[in-house]
């Protein structure tokens, strides 16, 4: 059996641009479409490739922007034959438009009571659904903020899948039961936890398996790793805006070019790791012992070199 690849895109409207007061239709423009290099991009470069993705979109916005703009991005990705499951940053409870982010309510979902969350959850789904969404079977929460009743909320409400525990953010926000270093997909709680994929890249020290976290380097040998190892899965994050600068004005070259050789390493191993949708529920081994990768002080130095070159550079660039 390959090892299924679940290359995950969180999708949201971005609090800080709300917070610098922008004007609605540029909040949704640097947030989805940012500098080119946005969902309708990424989409693109998934269908040249032929690679399946999950696009966690998070409808929490449309409390204070009005559903139109998830019910685009849902269409967006629905028609470039990609999934659509539920994302959720509850903060937007509160929030009003125009205040620059005075107003919000608890940024983390970890914060409220179990019939909070499930309320939460509950309220999210019906908001996706009415975007156009099919039914959510699986779910992330923003910032990876979840916990043990996050997972019985999503049992309750009929959800097989979360994708939440991330070891590097633990034990807050991402306040799963589960063992750190636990990468492989789980039964628990009444779900299947699939976790975010890390590496070790310093001895002792976790990172996950993100577009803007790790070189190309990394990823390649994290997925050399899991294809000799036999891993269950691997989890990658992304964001809609991942791929642009923080203003979302200008396209951030280091990001796109991690983003371009994930998808042609993905796409010329797709005999052993296999993309996967979560709504196919497709067949792969729980509770396996799989372990991140092993350090390498030359990886780690060479992705650090990078990324002062991305911040320094292709941040600040005009």
């Amino acid at each position: 059996m390959p090892t299924r690849v679940f290359l995950t895109v969180d999708t949201e409207l971005m609090w800080r641009h709300h917070v610098a007061g922008l004007a609605p239709a540029t909040i949704v423009q640097r947030s989805l479409e940012p500098a080119g290099v946005g969902v309708g991009w990424q989409l693109a470069q998934l269908a040249a490739h032929g690679l399946k993705a999950c696009f966690f979109v998070d409808p929490m916005p449309a409390l204070v922007y009005g559903l139109d703009p998830i019910k685009r991005v849902v269409d967006a990705i629905l028609k470039a034959g990609q999934e659509v499951q539920l994302h959720l940053h509850p903060n937007w409870t509160g929030a009003q438009a125009g205040d620059c982010g005075a107003a919000y309510g608890p940024f983390e979902l970890i914060d409220y009571s179990l019939a909070e969350q499930r309320d939460l959850i509950a309220g999210a789904a019906d908001m996706l659904i009415a975007a156009g969404a099919p039914d959510p079977v699986a779910f992330r929460s923003g910032s990876y903020s979840a916990s043990d009743d996050t997972l019985a909320a999503l049992a309750q409400l009929g959800f097989t899948y979360d994708s939440s525990h991330n070891g590097s953010e633990n034990p807050w926000p991402s306040a799963i039961s589960l063992a750190p270093r636990q990468i492989a997909p789980i039964a628990h709680r009444g779900v299947i936890e699939v976790p975010v994929t890390l590496i070790e890249d310093q001895k002792g020290h976790l990172r996950h398996f993100q577009i803007c976290a790790l070189s190309v380097a990394e990823m390649k040998a994290a997925l050399e790793h899991a294809v000799r190892e036999d891993h269950a899965a691997v989890t990658i994050v992304s964001h809609g805006f991942e791929l642009a600068n923080r203003a979302g004005t200008r396209a951030n070259g280091v990001h796109v070019r991690r983003f371009e050789a994930l998808c042609q390493m993905l796409a010329e191993r797709r005999d052993v790791l296999a993309t996967a949708h979560f709504a196919d529920r497709p067949e792969m081994a729980l509770d396996r012992d799989d372990a991140p990768l092993a350090p390498s002080v030359l990886r780690t130095r060479l992705r650090q070199a990078e990324q002062l070159w991305s911040n320094w550079v292709e941040e600040r660039a005009a």
